[in-house]
């Protein structure tokens, strides 16, 4: 990893993604959706400051464990002055986002049992399947998968996973 010297207080973009880990489209990505800040010189090119290191890092891990850009954005926007995160912030962070991840945990270890049972079948086509029917929209009327006509000539699909019915 190319070092860089103490006296250099701002980057490049070239050695921020060198110094990251992150591809420079992923860096000019972030940029655009707020997440990190640089300024720009007399020839239009970009300068990050140092601490947008631990910007990209914090963001990056956050990416990891799967919170969403957008809540990341949200989480960088509370900070004071938009200051870099600091150990304590991540804690925090962590911490809050801690029951969002679980709850999508168990949505998935739902989803991988439910898919376990649909395997037998192979074509989706249970009477209640939880896959291509989830909340079983409109079971109660009539089986079968088919894109209906409401009254009033709007159009919805039909979610029963009966093939051909």
């Amino acid at each position: 990893m190319p070092q860089i010297p103490e006296k250099i207080h701002e980057l490049t973009v070239g050695q921020l993604a060198a110094r990251s880990g992150a591809a420079v489209s992923a860096l000019h990505f972030y940029e655009s959706k707020g997440l990190i800040t640089s300024r720009r010189t007399s020839g239009n090119q970009r300068r990050y400051t140092r601490d947008t290191l631990r910007r990209v890092a914090f963001v990056r891990a956050a990416q990891r464990v799967g919170i969403p850009l957008a809540t990341i954005r949200e989480a960088l926007a509370e900070l004071p002055e938009e200051r870099t995160p600091t150990h304590e912030d991540w804690a925090h962070l962590s911490e809050a986002w801690r029951s969002e991840l679980d709850e999508r945990i168990k949505q998935l270890n739902r989803l991988r049992d439910h898919l376990t049972d649909c395997i037998g079948c192979g074509c989706l086509s249970l009477d209640t399947c939880v896959l291509s029917n989830p909340d079983d929209a409109f079971g109660e009327r009539q089986a079968g998968s088919r894109l209906m006509v409401e009254p009033g000539g709007g159009r919805q699909k039909e979610r029963r996973g009966q093939a051909g019915g």
